[in-house]
């Protein structure tokens, strides 16, 4: 017979969603949401980290880099308004069967709605489509860490963002833990220190701009 005590609604909270972070959410419009009536004219959809998290599954560097790149990204593209979904081309140097560049450019989709062939093909006459607006492969840079462009097809205005994940705190030893609690082997104390390297790390990531580069690009 189970002794545990019906959780209260602070412990249901922690539960469903332990970790918080200090991150301000990406306002980006959706011109089908706004023809369906799923949102006002001029209306944003708001996606915070949490979003990114939940589609990833787990919150780590690449994730908070993922979110970082789109929000530092799509700030310096549209410096005076919401971005638009539909009017955003991302483009990545490296392959999509690349660990790093293949979940990031996933997450990346999940903020611009760029997507590749099986993307969203649009309304009647192709109105709000996204298809064929993530590719990967598609440049060339001397940058160092993982880079990718936003382009809008409005403007053709284009900025590159690098990621300097070299630069990431490694967490010290407290990451070593990993192993331990992928087994289930972990003691209370080293979960703890693990949790706290291990989103510290996340933190640093989503708050610490240098670990960005921004380019504006000419025609």
């Amino acid at each position: 017979m189970s002794t545990e005590s019906t959780p209260t609604d602070a412990q249901t909270d922690e539960t469903n969603w332990a970790v918080t972070y200090d991150v301000d959410p990406i306002r980006i419009r959706d011109p089908v949401a706004e023809a369906l009536a799923v949102l006002e004219p001029g209306d944003p959809f708001v996606v915070g980290y949490e979003d990114v998290v939940t589609v990833a599954g787990h919150s780590c560097p690449t994730a908070a880099g993922a979110y970082r790149i789109a929000q530092v990204g799509l700030e310096a593209l549209y410096p005076d308004s919401d971005p638009v979904r539909s009017e955003i081309e991302v483009l990545a140097t490296g392959p999509r069967d690349d660990p790093g560049y293949g979940i990031t450019g996933q997450l990346l989709s999940v903020v611009t709605g760029a997507a590749g062939i099986d993307g969203f093909g649009g309304l009647a006459g192709g109105f709000g489509g996204r298809q064929g607006l993530l590719s990967f492969d598609a440049f060339q840079t001397d940058a160092v860490g993982p880079t990718f462009r936003f382009r809008r097809t409005d403007t053709d205005e284009t900025v590159e963002v690098t990621y300097h994940v070299g630069d990431v705190p490694d967490g010290g030893p407290a990451i070593g833990h990993l192993g331990d609690l992928v087994e289930g082997t972990a003691s209370d104390d080293q979960r703890a220190a693990f949790a706290e390297a291990w989103h510290g790390r996340v933190r640093a990531v989503l708050a610490d701009d240098s670990l960005f580069s921004v380019t504006p690009l000419e025609d």
